[in-house]
């Protein structure tokens, strides 16, 4: 009789014994349709490169187009590696993003400091390569060594994994206090190295050789 008087409370939606957080969903592969997009991998000019349009049909593109980015100072360079995943094979769907200063050392902050946005993204191919045009960046702040801040997204991801480019020629990479933390023997995983006319840099997702990656 006591119960039927008084019920056990029920649970809402609301009640932590019903719902917690929300679980974390694996990101892609829809990226080639709507987040790269002609261009978007070319912080300095005005070529196509960083979406794959041949994905999608002509008529379906309305996204950004590429467009003249206006002068822009600094030493130009080009940045190419290939997404490998934790059996070597490549991976052909990923999608990398870039953040970066301009070449004396300063971000863009909506202000009229700079005309570089120094932000990028560019799809991996079918060989898993992708591939930025922009400016070699400069020392931030005089104590961080020329750097750049990588993004990497793909399927079988929760969450991005962050990363940073240095430059292996760079003198100043011996006082930067972010390298400082990676082990000796990991950080050549975070150097880009001249190959050519262009910085090569890949990216090793798991396994031997991995890249290192930040906590966010």
């Amino acid at each position: 009789m006591t119960d039927q008087i008084n019920p056990a409370p029920r649970l809402d939606n609301q009640d932590p014994a019903l719902f917690g957080q929300t679980p974390s969903q694996t990101v892609g592969p829809f990226f080639h349709y709507g987040l790269p997009w002609k261009g978007c991998a070319d912080l300095i000019g005005d070529s196509d490169i960083g979406a794959r349009p041949e994905l999608f049909p002509a008529e379906h593109y309305v996204l950004a187009t590429p467009r003249a980015k206006g002068e822009v100072a600094g030493e130009p360079i080009v940045i190419e590696g290939v997404v490998l995943d934790a059996d070597g094979k490549v991976v052909p769907d990923a999608m990398v993003e870039i953040w970066q200063a301009d070449a004396a050392g300063r971000y863009a902050d909506g202000s009229s400091n700079t005309g570089f946005i120094g932000w990028g993204r560019a799809s991996t191919g079918e060989d898993g390569v992708y591939r930025f045009v922009t400016v070699r960046p400069g020392r931030v702040d005089d104590r961080q060594a020329p750097h750049i801040a990588v993004g990497v997204f793909g399927r079988g991801l929760l969450k991005r994994l962050a990363t940073r480019i240095y430059f292996e020629d760079d003198p100043a990479n011996a006082a930067d206090p972010v390298l400082a933390l990676v082990p000796a023997q990991r950080r050549e995983t975070l150097m880009a190295r001249e190959a050519g006319s262009v910085w090569r840099f890949d990216i090793v997702l798991q396994g031997e050789g991995e890249t290192v990656f930040f906590d966010i």
